[in-house]
């Protein structure tokens, strides 16, 4: 077969033009690179501007270097940048909802710029603590001391002062001025009037049951005296309490507003007389907020005569 017939036979293929082809790639592949350089710019520009608090300058320089870049593209200033294409969601860490509870050491996911991040949730990170307020009768009732506790007894016979007297120590014995014996113990410290009928009046005490004790040891240096005594009707009859208000009090306008129960006169005592009815105890008040108790039987009646009193007090308080 010639030449001229394969020629004939077999058609013409043109030759693709390869070389405008790998320009058009290159060129294009520069253009992507060149915008991807520009993007990271902006980016970097972004983040060394917000370190300096110009984030709202910025963001305008931004906006104006992408309207270029974009064609035209706008960039809303007041916009939040949103991840992964979510519209609405912040960048920043969202406020956790009230009505969502977490155990403790429960993992949240917050969300970042680039990813989620385990943060540890604490449910008692955002509680303060709050001390109980104290109202003013519990600061008052706080401040109650016993200066006093008297009880007395009945030793059941009758007895001769003169010889009790005479073979005791820590005793006196002066008829005319007082027609009892005062004797005196130092464990506890007390004292006891001891009068002819057998009955012993101890005071000193500053509570129940060390005037309990200084009775018994009263009615046993008696009992080893030769006299039958015995430790009859132990009763506490008094209790003489302090107590501060800390504040200054209006006496004259207490005694013209409460003169059924209080009695007010400075040139002979400087304070205030108050006689309660229910709880039986007697109040003196002073201009400087100090009260001393007497006459209550337990603690209780001092503490609900001091309920009782408080608020009459504030009342007249000096401002």
């Amino acid at each position: 077969m010639s030449v001229q017939n394969i020629d004939k036979k077999t058609p013409c293929v043109p030759t693709p033009d390869w070389s405008t082809t790998l320009n058009d790639e290159m060129e294009t592949g520069k253009e992507e690179t060149a915008e991807k350089k520009r993007e990271n710019n902006l980016q970097y520009s972004i983040s060394e501007d917000v370190s300096s608090n110009n984030r709202v300058s910025v963001i305008n320089k931004v906006s104006n270097q992408m309207d270029h870049t974009n064609n035209g593209s706008s960039t809303n200033i007041n916009h939040t940048p949103v991840h992964g294409g979510a519209s609405g969601s912040s960048l920043a860490t969202p406020a956790m909802p009230t009505s969502q509870s977490y155990i403790a050491g429960e993992v949240a996911l917050t969300p970042t710029h680039s990813h989620f991040t385990p943060q540890a949730i604490n449910p008692h990170s955002a509680m303060t603590a709050i001390t109980p307020m104290v109202s003013g009768t519990d600061q008052a009732k706080n401040s109650i001391k016993v200066q006093n506790c008297v009880s007395t007894i009945h030793l059941g016979c009758e007895l001769k002062l003169l010889d009790i007297y005479c073979r005791t120590r820590f005793s006196e014995y002066n008829p005319a001025r007082f027609h009892g014996v005062v004797m005196k113990i130092i464990d506890p410290r007390a004292t006891a009037l001891v009068f002819r009928s057998g009955k012993v009046l101890c005071t000193g005490l500053r509570n129940e049951h060390d005037s309990y004790i200084a009775a018994r040891k009263f009615a046993r240096i008696i009992q080893k005296l030769g006299y039958p005594a015995k430790f009859l009707d132990f009763k506490i009859q008094n209790f003489i309490a302090t107590a501060d208000l800390r504040f200054p009090i209006r006496l004259e306008a207490l005694q013209q507003a409460h003169g059924q129960f209080a009695s007010y006169e400075p040139e002979l005592f400087p304070g205030l007389v108050y006689r309660m009815v229910r709880p039986r105890v007697v109040l003196l008040i002073f201009v400087n907020g100090k009260i001393v108790f007497t006459g209550g039987k337990t603690r209780g009646e001092i503490n609900e005569a001091l309920d009782i009193i408080y608020p009459i007090l504030r009342s007249y308080r000096i401002s």
